[in-house]
């Protein structure tokens, strides 16, 4: 059976990856039709497909070069620019000033993830397993801009310049020496 095939570009770890980026693109048409929840429902989404073809491809020997760096542009799309892009837009800016600073930084969170993404694909063996991340994981970096936007949501956190300062730290601790214990 194909499913199976460890050099087949659909096996059945690459066909749940493409199923996270999937759901990252679904999540960022509901982000720019303002459809907040819808996007971040299809995040979590990502997120299992995320575990599960990591799982699926060392249960069963699918893991290949090209499932490394398939996972990595999931993982760019679903944790880096999807929850980039909801923050930012759900954020209220008063002027243009703010709304420029404001990209600055999520450009600046973005540039960051994908530089975490190509040194951890410089570093890792198709099928290893590290026992640590070095640097926050970008879907942890996604959970923690997904609990920005509750607390900027629910009123917790009122200042736009407070969240982009928390954005900035997150973006700094994606390549940062901090170990991670990996699930």
């Amino acid at each position: 059976m194909k499913l199976f095939e460890k050099t087949d570009r659909y096996n059945l770890a690459n066909l749940i990856t493409f199923g996270n980026i999937a759901c990252g693109i679904l999540a960022l048409y509901f982000i720019g039709k303002g459809d907040f929840f819808t996007a971040i429902v299809l995040a979590w989404i990502a997120g299992a497909l995320d575990i599960a073809d990591g799982k699926v491809a060392r249960k069963f020997g699918l893991s290949t070069e090209f499932g490394i760096q398939l996972d990595s542009f999931a993982d760019f799309l679903s944790f880096v620019i999807m929850p980039s892009f909801l923050l930012f837009y759900a954020l209220q800016k008063s002027s243009l000033f703010q709304e420029i600073v404001l990209g600055a930084i999520f450009i600046f969170y973005i540039i960051s993830g994908l530089r975490r993404l190509v040194e951890f694909n410089l570093k890792v063996d198709a099928g290893s397993v590290e026992k640590y991340f070095e640097g926050v994981p970008t879907p942890l970096g996604a959970i923690l801009l997904w609990v920005l936007y509750l607390l900027y949501r629910y009123e917790v956190i009122e200042s736009v310049w407070v969240i982009g300062g928390l954005v900035l730290l997150i973006a700094w601790s994606l390549n940062s020496k901090i170990r991670i214990p990996h699930p």
